[in-house]
């Protein structure tokens, strides 16, 4: 790759996940923060899309500090965001939304102007967000269920079924989101991976062109198609057999997708003579 198509990568996005990718549970997958570096180095744009819910955006961008990967919090994209700016697009400036989820969707929210709500303060709510909620119990499907009875909107941060831990997986966020539907008769409107509310935000923030990085065909992959870019899967995360993935590259791991990953991009660089 010439000087000039160097620079012209800048243009050019590798969108990675994160759970599954650059960690698996508390542990960092071997060889990661180095391709990072390493896709960086070489000009182009590295962002972090994740369905994970859970924690606030500073939280995220000090844990990748930590696992050697620096971040600035416009460079990472989550599926709590997703689901606040298309909540905010349906309700207005100030209104309640019931959060049955953890502290990643109550800032989301109010960074998009509306009130997070607790599933115990018995406050009227105009909407519910469902997401990853490690202390989900009756009460709150409870909650929930009275909301959208009441003609709350409801919408999922994602339906992935098992989050990747160091040992295996554990339930995910589709897990809650089944329950409350099943109880309300109401399904979702999903924002997270691979629906358009968060393939809007990374072709915002992150640009036009790329590629998804994931463990997930059904969630990463399905976002590569939304978002028309390729897809490259790592088996370090949830899949660990790629023959019915559909996948464009594959590797056992994001160190062993740099090589691929810097071809892709300077293939595209070359078929648009116009970057």
């Amino acid at each position: 790759m010439s000087g000039t198509d160097e620079a012209k990568t800048a243009d050019f996005t590798i969108a990675l996940d994160l759970d599954g990718v650059v960690w698996r549970g508390r542990r960092v997958i071997p060889g990661s923060a180095e391709a990072v570096l390493a896709l960086r180095e070489a000009g182009l744009r590295v962002g972090f899309v994740s369905n994970n819910s859970t924690a606030p955006i500073g939280a995220v961008v000090d844990r990748l500090r930590r696992a050697g990967v620096e971040a600035e919090p416009s460079e990472v994209i989550t599926s709590a965001q997703a689901a606040a700016a298309q909540m905010r697009s349906v309700l207005p400036e100030g209104a309640a939304v019931l959060v049955v989820g953890e502290t990643g969707i109550s800032e989301a929210l109010a960074d998009v102007g509306l009130s997070p709500v607790a599933s115990h303060s018995g406050r009227r709510v105009a909407g519910v967000i469902a997401g990853l909620d490690t202390a989900f119990d009756y009460a709150a499907l409870d909650a929930a269920l009275q909301a959208i009875w009441s003609g709350a909107r409801f919408i999922a941060t994602n339906t992935d079924p098992t989050l990747p831990v160091e040992d295996g997986a554990r339930p995910g966020s589709g897990a809650i989101v089944s329950a409350i539907a099943t109880a309300s008769g109401v399904d979702p409107h999903v924002a997270g991976k691979p629906h358009p509310p968060i393939a809007r935000l990374v072709r915002t923030r992150l640009g036009e062109t790329g590629v998804v990085v994931g463990d997930r065909p059904d969630t990463d992959g399905a976002l590569a198609e939304t978002l028309g870019w390729p897809f490259a899967l790592v088996l370090s995360g949830v899949t660990a057999d790629a023959r019915q993935s559909g996948a464009d590259i594959v590797a056992d791991d994001l160190r062993g997708l740099v090589p691929a990953l810097l071809g892709a991009a300077g293939r595209a660089v070359s078929a648009d003579p116009g970057r």
